[in-house]
Parts: structure tokens; sequence; C-alpha cells
């Protein structure tokens, strides 16, 4: 592998490996003394620090829904996403080996079927179904990805884009949180459930197929809202009757 490969592997195994750590260690080790709106500004906090210190060296996915959205709207190559998922899954995996380390030395902390895992039925703080969970998730994660791919040129993370993401993030979990836990992120939900085991485990599918469907989902739309080789801004062109393309004709002047 090139260096330049190389690194961009280990920016988003280790941007997945904090993420879980820290933002899932938020629910796991203070969810007593913050609550969820604690909990989501955890999320969007690291990943707003996270996508300022990696998103010019990889883009700073962390996500595999982020990455399948990116692959969709043909800014990665298949064999960047594959290593992308990858290091994220990896990732996921330390950051919940090295949280539940922590966790098991607080005494009297329940980890098995919870750890900050996603859920519905009786693992649900509303007690959503199946269904329910499902939609929201793919909606969720839908807002998410539309998100990064409509503040992000091509792959980096530059200007404010990385702002817009982390309160993207943390918006979808002040929602997500009572619902269902907020996947939003396959390589977030699989690490903390394979600690936590079972329920976790027996659910967690939900939360790596839906956040995918919500991915897809989100690229094309994208696809139409911000087509490849259009202008960026347009909404002020439009106002003013001006053209969009230089051989176009005024809105105005169409028939």
């Amino acid at each position: 592998m090139e260096t330049t490969e190389t690194r961009t592997v280990v920016s988003e195994f280790l941007g997945t490996l904090l993420l879980v750590f820290f933002a899932v260690g938020a629910a796991v080790l203070a969810g007593e003394y913050i609550g969820t709106f604690g909990i989501a500004l955890a999320f969007g906090f690291v990943m707003l620090a996270l996508a300022y210190a990696l998103g010019p060296i990889s883009g700073c996915h962390i996500n595999p829904a982020v990455t399948l959205g990116m692959l969709l709207a043909k800014r990665i190559t298949v064999r960047t996403a594959v290593e992308y998922w990858i290091a994220q899954i990896l990732g996921g995996i330390v950051g919940a080996a090295l949280l539940f380390l922590v966790a098991k030395q607080v005494p009297g902390l329940q980890t098995h079927a919870a750890f900050g895992t996603n859920g519905w039925g009786d693992r649900s703080a509303v007690h959503i179904n199946l269904g329910g969970a499902f939609v929201a998730e793919i909606v969720m994660t839908f807002l998410f990805v539309f998100v990064v791919l409509g503040v992000t040129h091509k792959v980096a993370v530059l200007g404010f884009g990385g702002l817009a993401i982390g309160l993207a993030l943390a918006t979808v979990h002040l929602i997500g949180i009572p619902l269902d836990g907020t996947s939003v992120n396959p390589a977030r939900s699989l690490g903390p459930a394979l600690f936590a085991g079972g329920a976790a485990i027996t659910q967690v599918w939900l939360f790596i197929l839906a956040p995918l469907i919500g991915g897809a989902l989100a690229a094309v739309v994208h696809q139409i809202t911000h087509p490849p080789q259009e202008p960026v801004v347009i909404a002020d062109r439009t106002a003013r009757g001006e053209p969009t393309k230089p051989d176009e004709p005024a809105p105005g002047d169409r028939v």
C-alpha cells in the first residue's frame, strides 16, 4: 500500500476508534449525568473535531454509510471504499474494546445487552417497533449523508463544512436517541454490540442495513440536487433572472 493510502486508511481507522470511544463512551460512562442532550453534543463535537483533523487526509468518513454515499456519487473508487470499510469496522471494534476495558473498571456498570448499543422494542426508550426503527434510521442517515455530500467538494472537508457535519450528527442524535439509541453508522453499532452481546447482537443487523440504505438514497438524491459539472450556487442567479449556464437563456426568457 502506498504512503498516501496508508495515511487515509489509518485516518479512517483512528477516526472511527475515537468516535466510538468518546461519543459512545459519553453514553456508557456519563449518560446518567449528561442526559440525551449531552450525548448528542458529544457525538456532534467529536465529529466536528475529527472532521477538521482528518478531513483533509481521508475526508473523515468514519462511517460506512458515508463511504457508500461517496462511492455512489463517484467521488472515490471501489478499492478506496473497501479499504475505508475495513478500516472503519476495525476501528469501531478496537474503540469498543478500549471502552469496554474502561467500563469494566466502574463497579456495578451494566454492559450486557446495553453498552451504548442500539435497539427497538423493549430496548428502546419509547418502545419503537422494528419497522419504526428501520424507517427512522434510513431517514436520519439520509439527512446526515446528504449534508456530508452537500458541504464537501469531492472528498475533503474544508472551510465550514465540518461545522455543518457536526451539527447534523448532533441533530439526528437528539431525535434518535429516545427512539433506538441512534446508529446512522454501521461501524459505530457493530463494535459495541460485539461486546454487549445478548439482544444487542440479534438486533444489530438493522443498524447495519438501514444506514446503508439511507446513505445510498442520499447519494441518489444529491445527484439530482447537485448534478456534476453544474454551478454550485444557482439561487442568486436564478432570483435575478440570469442564466445559470453561459449558453442558457435567462429564466424569464424561457417559453
